[in-house]
């Protein structure tokens, strides 16, 4: 496939400084000698969204006291940058304006919050859309300024999103249409169009976000729409690794990884990709890697399509990567007359979906006798609450005996597209758990087989990581 069209999106780490910025211009000087066509997605720079949503959180209990000071911090992390790096005066005086209109307008934000008492989700998304927006500015004219002719243009013009505010989903004939007029025609003359991530906006022009992972997902929806050839997500590390290096030193960057490989890693802890970013380039058939800003030599990790479940992994790697999800708590509810009770299971998850409470892992006993499941540490204690509530007739007649959970565990979960296929995975695991002395509190595995959970006392998650890791071939 020739090299004509690539997405490159650049994290808050990637963006955060005068020296990153500097990486990133030149990293984007480097792939214009390889692409006839580039879009740049843009991230807030690291710690401005935060700070956003923090001064909104504030003006909601009618605090503006702090606004002085997170001015001042804004204005300091994009003017210094600026100043360093853009020499030209005309350049440099007129994104600082642009920046310096978009901090007054959270100003101006908060001190609306702070007299209705509350926040909308609009207002949110207003607030949070401000990090991308001043990045883009400052991105564009850096880049500009190094001699690459670029243009800054926000993704609220172009990405259109339903009004569901704070985790918007996009339209995606109302997007292709509007990003094919506004960014071929740049592309055509040589110019890079610079946009922001994280954000889009509703037809009637509301600014939405795109929730969590937001700005993967943007890079992820510009691409697949284009279509690009390839989407590079540059980021701080040098890719995908086969478990957390600051548990196993020996953890290595994987050079390939399927989409539902991925998708496992990314529910269960690592620090990748959301499984919404990567959908929409799948399904354009469009490349994805996942790059280091500051070491773009590096090959990093690149997705691929999954294998069909019969074929054996093309690297021979089985197992691909081990995680921990850390401060857990198992919940059990157990009783006898639980045994053949229909709607026992629904009633259970109802009371834990009242608390808005998301279960990682499940796993029941073919009696029926016992239901248990993982739920974060920190919502313990008021999922206890609701089961106690909602089985109170059946504790009080002694159908169900009690309804308990442990003290804080860990999920560990082995991740492997070659597992389905292999015979005695499943025993190693265990062996090698056995062989460590890190004790199971209980197992799940779901039915496509990529990966195998196992919970284990917190004591015992860096044992179980380390054990485990040492199937991965090497």
């Amino acid at each position: 496939m020739s090299k004509q069209t690539l997405v490159m999106k650049f994290g808050g780490t990637s963006v955060g400084s005068a020296d990153a910025l500097r990486n990133v211009t030149q990293i984007i000087r480097d792939a214009k000698k390889d692409w006839k066509r580039i879009v740049v997605v843009t991230s807030a720079m690291s710690g401005v969204t935060n700070l956003l949503l923090d001064s909104a959180a504030l003006a909601t209990q009618g605090k503006v006291d702090s606004l002085p000071a997170a001015e001042s911090t804004l204005r300091e992390k994009h003017f210094s940058a600026a100043d360093k790096l853009i020499k030209n005066e005309n350049l440099r005086e007129e994104a600082k304006a642009e920046i310096n209109t978009l901090i007054l307008s959270l100003v101006d934000l908060c001190k609306a919050i702070a007299v209705l008492g509350e926040a909308s989700p609009r207002a949110m998304d207003a607030v949070a859309s401000l990090g991308e927006r001043m990045s883009v500015h400052l991105l564009a004219a850096v880049v500009n300024d190094a001699g690459i002719q670029a243009k800054g243009i926000e993704s609220t013009e172009f990405v259109v999103t339903n009004a569901h505010f704070q985790n918007a989903h996009p339209d995606f004939k109302a997007t292709a249409e509007k990003t094919k007029q506004l960014l071929n025609p740049l592309m055509d003359k040589g110019i890079i169009p610079i946009t922001t991530g994280f954000i889009g906006a509703t037809p009637d022009g509301a600014i939405t976000t795109l929730g969590r992972g937001g700005s993967d997902y943007s890079a992820a929806i510009i691409g697949s729409v284009l279509p690009a050839n390839d989407v590079w997500i540059w980021t701080d590390v040098d890719g995908i690794m086969t478990t957390d290096p600051r548990i196993v030193k020996e953890a290595k960057t994987l050079s390939e990884i399927t989409y539902s490989e991925i998708a496992e890693l990314a529910y269960y802890g690592a620090k990748v990709l959301h499984p919404k970013t990567i959908r929409p380039v799948i399904d354009a058939g469009i490349g994805l890697r996942i790059c280091n800003t500051f070491n773009p030599a590096h090959p990093g990790t690149r997705l691929i399509a999954n294998i069909p479940s019969d074929s054996k992994p093309r690297d021979g790697q089985v197992v691909k990567a081990v995680t921990a999800i850390r401060n857990q708590r198992l919940v059990t509810i157990e009783g006898r007359g639980m045994l053949g009770v229909p709607g026992v299971a629904a009633r259970a998850f109802g009371a834990v979906a009242s608390t808005k409470t998301s279960v990682p892992l499940i796993t029941q006993a073919s009696s029926e006798q016992s239901i248990c499941f993982a739920v974060p540490a920190e919502s313990a204690a008021s999922v206890l609450s609701a089961l106690q509530a909602v089985f109170a007739s059946e504790i009080e007649d002694e159908d169900i005996d009690r309804v308990w959970m442990t003290e804080d565990v860990s999920i560990i979960t082995v991740v492997g597209v070659g597992m389905s296929h292999t015979p005695g995975v499943a025993g190693q695991v265990f062996s090698k758990l056995g062989d460590s002395k890190a004790n199971v509190l209980a197992i799940a595995q779901g039915s496509s087989e990529v990966s195998i959970s196992m919970v284990v006392a917190a004591a015992d998650t860096e044992l179980a990581v380390k054990s485990l890791h040492e199937l991965i071939v090497q």
